[in-house]
Parts: structure tokens; C-alpha cells; sequence
């Protein structure tokens, strides 16, 4: 019985301390890289290859895919990095992880550990007191935590010899799918739990040298570790934007697909293992042969998936749509209509009003709230923007057709249109930022007239002017009246900044008011005066069209 106990005890301390060790080496060589792991992440990914070298680099520097990966996220979450970017990475510290596999092979089982380990970590820990701070202290924390890793293999391997000599454990063999899928599902939930598949991979390989358990059983523990790790992702993930959740579905969808296919080829991967050792000469041990053949199937993984990337991509990109995104998809552009001139110009009206009601949204949401949170007002901006990039997309790859004259007009005042709909857009970012300036003003008249100029433009920019597009002259007076209303507004501001009645910073900031709400009603007008031409020219057009027919 106390047997039993010391060896659950050493078995636990020896986990224990190699998961230390790897936080130990992983926190100090990211401190000790500095702002390296970042360039190197930023300028070496601009190709999935040079990602792929990345992502191995990254990870064989600080010893844990989980790290790179988060990274990665984060980096995608701040826009420093593109989702399809970020997918070489991905690949790459797979390819890494399996370093740490070496490691355990090469250092745990064919040297003396405590030679090199109890001096490292003197070393280390001489260095940190010596240089408490900085990246001198950083990699002496890094140094003692390799030194923490060999005696927690040295613990680990006592463990299980123990294991071995005190009980029978010819059973722990994997012979049938069932075993092999009850080995594979504790390699997933030992990762999970450690939050370190390099732990669970370390402890995998001490136990099968040991003899605790077969190979086949040890391969499967291993392809479960490398499903498991994809769990700090997917946390990670959790209230990122959409780019970075993808980034998560592709580590997931990459693990799980390597998984699947090294299960089904495993005999091969084992034969192609012992064609390699037989090649390279390497000696045929338990450890070497599990480092070899974790190696070669995130390999194969890689060199299977990779030349599916693109497609992946497309793939992931449809889902986890944010409401930005979505709102953002054009609704009326499609490519079978850009095969039709006549349907295009249509298409590109619907898209236009489209546009113009989100406009006429956050103006009506700005206006009677007299101000929208910076966020929303930067996600209204971001769909406003991104559908007019796509409208001026779309008629530039139609002027590369052969369109007749009419057309072309056509399709360039439908460009005016879509570029008063942007200058809206800057418009109503202006106005968000001043009316966050603006507070009620010490005289009640001018702070009255101010809110009542302000709502006269709530008549003007809805979606009902939109449906029932206004004739011409009337759009005009409207034009006319609304710079009427400027200038008197506008004058009386003035008026009650020289009288003293408000002070110089409220004057400052109603005239801003003022000024970006003018700019932003003379754009909207003129967007819907050109639409009201071309809704006139088109119906002219029909109605040429059936009088022709009729003759």
C-alpha cells in the first residue's frame, strides 16, 4: 500500500514538474524573444510557406504550440495578421510541437539528466538574482525551466518503472479500434487538463519506454494530444471577432483531419517509421520511434492539407459571421447580373438604396439619441464603407465590358451617388465625434434652436425619401431650405458666442455640430437627386421601349 502511494506520488510530482518546466521555459523565452516573436509572426507570414516556417520557429523557440497559437489569435484579433495568414502558422507549430518530442527521446532515455540538469537550473537561478529584471532574467527563468524538464522525465521514468515492476499491465496494450479509441480520448483529456500537449506527449513516451504500454496504444495517446491542444484555441476564441474564431475552426478542423487520417494509415506510418530508422541508421528504441512517428504524421498532415488552403479559407469565411458582416453583404450584386448591363444598372440602384437606408438608420439613431456609442458608430461605418468599396468593385469590372454610351452614364452617376453615400458616411463619423463634445448650453434659446435644426434633418434623411424618391424641384427647395436653416442657425450661434451667452468652447463645438450635420444633409440630398434622374431616364427608356413594341 505505501508503495503504491510513493509511486502515485512520484508519478504526480514528476507531471507536476514538467508542466512547470514548460510554463517556466515558454514564459521565459517569450520575455527573452521581446518584441521578436511579434516581428517575426508580422513579416514572415505574408506566404502560407514562410507561415509554415514561422509558425515551426515559433514554437520550437518557446516549446508550446498552444502559445503560437494564441498569439496568432490575438493577432488576428487586432488586425495585425489575416485569417489566412494565421493558417501557416497554425501548420507550422504542429511541425514544431513535435520538437519537444525529440527532446524527450534524445535527453530522457540516452543521458545522464542530472549532469546537465541540476546545473542548468544553478546557473539560471545564479543569473536571476545576479539581473532580477530584464531579458537576462527572462531566459535564466527559461534555462531553469529546462533544467525542471529533465528531472520531471527522470521522476516521470521512475514512475512508471515502478509502475511496471509492481503490477501487471499486459493489458495496456491497444489491439482493437475500441482500445485504440479509448487510448486516443485519454491523450485528448490529458491535454485538456494540463493545457499542454507537450506534457501529455512527454508523459506518452515515458510511459511506452517504460514499457507501461504498447506502441500502438502510445501513437493513438499521441494523435489524442494533438486534438486535445486545440481546446487553449477554441478558450481563446471565446468573444474574439469572427476572424479570430475562424482561426480557432482551422486548428480544430486541421487536429481532428490529421487525426482521422493517421488513424486509418497507421500501419503504414509505422512501416514508413521502420523504413526511416532502417535509412538513417537511427536506433530502433520505444521513445524514438513514438518522436518519429509524431514527426511524420503532423507532416503528413501538413503536406496533405495544405494544398486544400485556399479552399479552406472560402470555407471558414462563411461562418461565424458578425453582424457587421452580414449587414455588410451586398444584397442585390452578384456576377450572373454583371453579365447584364440593363439588369446591372437595376441591381445597382436597389443596392444604392439599400446603402442609403443604412445611412438614414444611423442618422435617425445619432440624431434622436444626439449621440451613438463609438463602437456602433464604427460598426455602421465599417458596413457603410465596405458596401460602397464593393458598389464601385462592381462597376468597374462593368466598364471593362462593352457598354454603350447610355450605359456608361448611367453607370457613372451611379458612382456619384455612391461616393455622396461615403461622404455621408464621413459626415456622420464627424458629427458622432463632435455631438460627444457638445453638452447643453448655458443659454436655453440657442440650445433649443440647435436641437430643433438637428431635428428638421431627421425629416429629411429617412428611408420614406428613399421609396418615394421626391421630383426634382422639390429635392432643390429642399436643398435651398436646409442651407437657409444653416445660416440662420449658424448666425444665431455666433451671435450668442459674442454676446457672452455661451461660453467660446460650447460656441467652438456647436458650430462643428452644425457644420458636419450641413455637409451631411447636402450629400444625402444630391445622392437622391442623381437617383431621381436615373429612375427618370430609365422609365422614359421602359417606356420608349413598349411604345417601339406596339408599332
Amino acid at each position: 500500500m505505501l508503495a503504491s502511494i510513493v509511486l502515485a506520488g512520484t508519478l504526480l510530482g514528476g507531471l507536476g514538474l514538467f508542466i512547470l518546466a514548460i510554463a517556466m521555459m515558454t514564459d521565459g523565452l517569450k520575455l527573452a524573444a521581446g518584441t521578436n516573436l511579434r516581428r517575426l509572426l508580422c513579416h514572415w507570414t505574408n506566404t502560407p510557406i514562410r507561415g509554415i516556417f514561422s509558425g515551426f520557429t515559433l514554437t520550437a523557440i518557446v516549446q508550446s504550440s498552444s502559445a503560437v497559437t494564441v498569439a496568432s489569435i490575438g493577432f488576428v484579433n487586432a488586425g495585425i495578421l489575416t485569417m489566412r495568414q494565421s493558417l501557416g502558422v497554425i501548420y507550422g507549430a504542429n511541425v514544431g510541437t513535435t520538437v519537444t518530442s525529440w527532446l524527450v527521446a534524445i535527453t530522457g532515455f540516452k543521458m545522464d539528466l542530472h549532469a546537465f540538469a541540476l546545473p542548468m537550473i544553478g546557473i539560471g537561478m545564479m543569473t536571476k538574482i545576479i539581473k532580477p529584471e530584464g531579458r537576462s532574467a527572462a531566459f535564466a527563468m527559461a534555462l531553469v525551466g529546462f533544467g525542471l524538464f529533465f528531472i520531471g522525465i527522470d521522476f516521470l521514468k521512475s514512475a512508471f518503472e515502478g509502475l511496471v515492476t509492481a503490477f501487471d499491465l499486459s493489458q495496456l496494450t491497444a489491439e482493437g479500434n475500441m482500445q485504440i479509441g479509448i487510448y486516443l480520448l485519454v491523450g485528448v483529456v490529458m491535454t485538456v487538463l494540463t493545457q499542454s500537449s507537450s506534457a501529455s506527449i512527454a508523459l506518452t513516451i515515458t510511459a511506452a519506454a517504460s514499457g507501461l504500454i504498447g506502441n500502438v496504444a502510445a501513437a493513438a495517446m499521441v494523435v489524442g494530444a494533438n486534438v486535445g491542444t486545440t481546446s487553449t484555441a477554441v478558450l481563446a476564441s471565446i468573444g474574439a471577432t469572427s476572424q479570430a474564431k475562424r482561426v480557432a475552426a482551422a486548428q480544430v478542423i486541421f487536429n481532428v483531419t490529421t487525426a482521422v487520417i493517421a488513424l486509418f494509415i497507421l500501419p503504414i506510418i509505422f512501416a514508413l517509421i521502420t523504413f526511416i530508422e532502417n535509412f538513417m541508421g537511427l536506433s530502433a528504441d520505444v521513445a524514438t520511434s513514438l518522436a518519429l512517428f509524431h514527426s511524420v504524421f503532423n507532416i503528413l498532415g501538413v503536406l496533405l492539407i495544405f494544398p486544400f488552403n485556399n479552399y479552406l479559407s472560402a470555407f471558414l469565411e462563411k461562418f461565424f459571421l458578425s453582424w457587421e458582416e452580414q449587414a455588410s453583404h451586398p444584397k442585390f450584386l452578384d456576377k450572373a447580373i454583371a453579365s447584364t448591363p440593363d439588369l446591372a444598372v437595376n441591381a445597382l440602384i436597389l443596392e444604392l438604396k439599400s446603402i442609403g437606408e443604412r445611412v438614414a438608420e444611423f442618422t435617425q439613431a445619432q440624431l434622436k439619441k444626439q449621440q451613438v456609442s463609438s463602437v456602433k458608430a464604427q460598426q455602421y461605418g465599417e458596413i457603410i464603407r465596405h458596401l460602397n468599396n464593393q458598389v464601385a468593385g462592381f462597376i468597374v469590372n462593368l466598364q471593362t465590358e462593352a457598354l454603350s454610351e447610355q450605359t456608361t452614364q448611367q453607370l457613372t452617376s451611379l458612382m456619384r451617388v455612391n461616393q455622396y453615400f461615403l461622404n455621408c458616411q464621413y459626415a456622420l463619423k464627424q458629427l458622432n465625434a463632435v455631438l460627444a463634445d457638445m453638452h447643453n448650453l448655458d443659454d436655453a434659446d440657442t440650445q433649443q434652436a440647435i436641437e430643433a435644426y438637428l431635428h428638421s434633418l431627421t425629416v429629411v434623411i429617412n428611408k420614406q425619401q428613399l421609396s418615394v424618391l421626391a421630383a426634382e424641384d422639390e429635392l432643390d427647395t429642399q436643398l435651398v431650405h436646409m442651407q437657409t436653416n444653416h445660416d440662420q442657425i449658424k448666425a444665431q450661434v455666433l451671435i450668442a458666442g459674442t454676446r457672452g451667452q455661451i461660453s467660446v468652447s460650447e460656441m467652438s463645438s456647436s458650430l462643428d455640430v452644425i457644420s458636419a450635420s450641413h455637409r451631411l444633409v447636402r450629400q444625402w440630398l444630391k445622392a437622391l437627386g442623381v437617383l431621381q434622374r436615373l429612375n427618370k431616364e430609365l422609365n422614359h427608356s421602359e417606356q420608349n421601349q413598349a411604345l417601339a413594341a406596339v408599332e
